[in-house]
C-alpha cells in the first residue's frame, strides 16, 4: 500500500479557488464515506480542511490518485486539470514530509503557527468516526504529531511568533491611531475569533461585539472579554456603529454585501472602516474592496506582514527539517516493511500446508509400524524437499544473465551461518544437531 496527499494551499492557488474547495467541518464525515464507497472501500482516507488548506490523505495503491484528483475537482466544481494546474500530489515519502511539516508549521502561513496541529488532530478523529482512517494513515499522522512536538520542543521555531490574529491588530493599528477610541465588531465564534478577541480585548476598544448564528455561543464568547453579543441577522442594520469589522465564520456564501457597507458608510458620513475577512470562502464581497472608505483585506493579505515578522524565526527552520527527515525516513522504512506482510502471510500458510502434509505422512508410517527414525527422517527429507522445490527449479531454468543475482539471494537466504538465523544459540545446541 501506498499513501499520497492530494491539496491545494496558500502558496498554490489563490484565495477564491481555496474557497471552493473549502469543507465545513459537518461535511467531513459525509464526504469521506462517499468517497470511500466510490472508491469501493479501497483505500484509506483523512480530510484537512482550513482556510489555508484543502488535503485529502490517501493510503491505497496509486492507482486511484487519477480518481481521487477527479472526485476532489468535482467538490470543488472545477475540471480535473484546473485543479492539478494549482494542485499537488504527493506520495510515499514526499506525502509524509510534506503531513510532518505541516503538523510542524512549517507550511503554514505563520511560520510556527500551534494552530494547525490541533487541525490536523480533528481531522484525524473525523476520519475515525467516519471509519476511513486505517493503520497507514493512523502510523503516518501519530509519527506526525510526535515529530511536532519534538520540533517545538527542540528548536526555536515558535518563538517570537506572530499569529494571524496578532498582525490583524497591528494592521488595524496601521488605520488607527488608537484602539481605544474604536468600536470592533467580530463576526464568528470559533476558535480564529477566540483568539481575535484576545487581542483586540487587550488592546481596550470602546465596544467589542460577538456576531454570531447561534446567539448563546456568542454570548458565551463576548462575556469573557467583557463585550456584547448580537444576532447576526441584524448586521446590516448595526454594521455602520463599528470602526472594525472581523469576519471568519464557515458560512459558503458572503455574511457581508456591497449594498450594506454602502449604506453603512452613508451613515458614517465617510468615516473609514477596517475590514478583515479571515473566512475561505469569502465572508465579505470582494466588490467593497473598491469602496473608497473601506480598507478590506483578507487573510492571504497578512501573508507579508506576517511573514516579516517571523523572520526571526527561520533560523530554526534548519534544524526543525532535519527532524523531519528523521521521522520520514523511519516512516518509510515501516511503509516498507508493512509492504511485505502479504507475502509473509502466505509463505507462513504455505510451510504450514507443507508441515501438515508431511505430520500426516508421518503418522501413518507410524500406524504402520515403521521404526521412528526412519520416519523422522522421512519427516525431514520431505519438509526440506518442498521448501527447496521451487529454489531448485529457478536455478535450473535461470538463464546466463539471471544466474549470477539468483545464486547470490540462495546463498543469502539458505546459507548463512547458524549465527546469523535470529533465535539459534550454537552453543546451546550444538550437541544435538
Amino acid at each position: 500500500m501506498s499513501v499520497f496527499a492530494l491539496g491545494l494551499n496558500h502558496t498554490t492557488a489563490p484565495l477564491d479557488l481555496r474557497g471552493r474547495f473549502a469543507v465545513s467541518p459537518q461535511a467531513v464525515g459525509p464526504l469521506l464515506r462517499a468517497l470511500h464507497e466510490r472508491l469501493q472501500r479501497a483505500g484509506e482516507l483523512a480530510i484537512v480542511s482550513t482556510c489555508n488548506r484543502t488535503e485529502l490523505y490517501v493510503g491505497a495503491d496509486n492507482a486511484l490518485v487519477a480518481p481521487a484528483v477527479d472526485w476532489l475537482a468535482g467538490i470543488g466544481g472545477v475540471s480535473s486539470q484546473a485543479l492539478r494546474d494549482h494542485a499537488y500530489v504527493l506520495e510515499d515519502g514526499a506525502a509524509a514530509r510534506h503531513a510532518f511539516r505541516v503538523a510542524s508549521g512549517l507550511d503554514s502561513m505563520v511560520l510556527g503557527e500551534p494552530q494547525i496541529l490541533g487541525q490536523l488532530k480533528q481531522a484525524v478523529r473525523d476520519a475515525d468516526l467516519a471509519g476511513t482512517l486505517g493503520t497507514t494513515l493512523h502510523q503516518m499522522f501519530q509519527r506526525s504529531f510526535a515529530v511536532a512536538k519534538e520540533v517545538r520542543s527542540s528548536t526555536e521555531i515558535g518563538t517570537h511568533s506572530i499569529s494571524m490574529a496578532a498582525a490583524a491588530v497591528r494592521l488595524a493599528s496601521q488605520l488607527f491611531e488608537d484602539l481605544r477610541e474604536t468600536r470592533v465588531l467580530l463576526v464568528g465564534a470559533g476558535e480564529m475569533m477566540e483568539l481575535v478577541a484576545t487581542h483586540f480585548a487587550a488592546r481596550q476598544p470602546q465596544l467589542l461585539v460577538v456576531a454570531n448564528r447561534t446567539l448563546e455561543k456568542g454570548e458565551a464568547l463576548a462575556v469573557r472579554f467583557n463585550g456584547q453579543a448580537m444576532r447576526l441577522a441584524d448586521l446590516p442594520q448595526r454594521l455602520a456603529e463599528f470602526d472594525i469589522v472581523i469576519c471568519c465564520t464557515a458560512s459558503t456564501l458572503p455574511l457581508v454585501g456591497l449594498g450594506a457597507v454602502e449604506r453603512a458608510l452613508k451613515t458614517r458620513k465617510r468615516r473609514p472602516m477596517f475590514m478583515l475577512d479571515l473566512a475561505v470562502p469569502r465572508d465579505i464581497e470582494p466588490e467593497v474592496a473598491q469602496l473608497s472608505d473601506v480598507y478590506l483585506y483578507t487573510v492571504d493579505d497578512l501573508s507579508a506582514l506576517v511573514q516579516t515578522a517571523g523572520a526571526k524565526r527561520y533560523a530554526a527552520v534548519h534544524q526543525a527539517e532535519a527532524i523531519i527527515e528523521n521521522g520520514v525516513q523511519d516512516f518509510v522504512h515501516w511503509l516498507h516493511r508493512r509492504s511485505t506482510v502479504p507475502l509473509l502471510q502466505s509463505l507462513n500458510t504455505q510451510v504450514d500446508e507443507w508441515r501438515g502434509a508431511e505430520i500426516a505422512r508421518a503418522r501413518k508410517l507410524l500406524a504402520r509400524g515403521e521404526p521412528v527414525d526412519t520416519v523422522l527422517d522421512a519427516l525431514s527429507r520431505g519438509v526440506a524437499q518442498k521448501i527447496l522445490h521451487g529454489t531448485l527449479i529457478e536455478l535450473r531454468e535461470a538463464g546466463p544473465d539471471q544466474r549470477a543475482a539468483l545464486q547470490s539471494m540462495v546463498s543469502r537466504l539458505f546459507l548463512r551461518q547458524a549465527a546469523d538465523v535470529p533465535g539459534l544459540d550454537t552453543a546451546a545446541s550444538g550437541s544435538s544437531l
